[in-house]
């Protein structure tokens, strides 16, 4: 199954509180949350992956 990242979007300013990646089995093994922005603020820093 190919992985699942969820991530949070910590920014005050931001409506978005959480959203899902659903990878394809051709993403690099090293992607992680750095490499992707708020699809609403489109900040970068304020991203942080969640924990199950």
């Amino acid at each position: 199954m190919p992985a699942t990242l969820e991530v949070k979007c910590t920014s005050d300013d931001c409506e978005v509180d959480m959203f899902e990646l659903h990878y394809t089995y051709d993403m690099p093994d090293d992607v992680g949350v750095s490499d992707f922005v708020c699809p609403y603020c489109r900040e970068t820093d304020c991203l942080e992956a969640i924990e199950l």
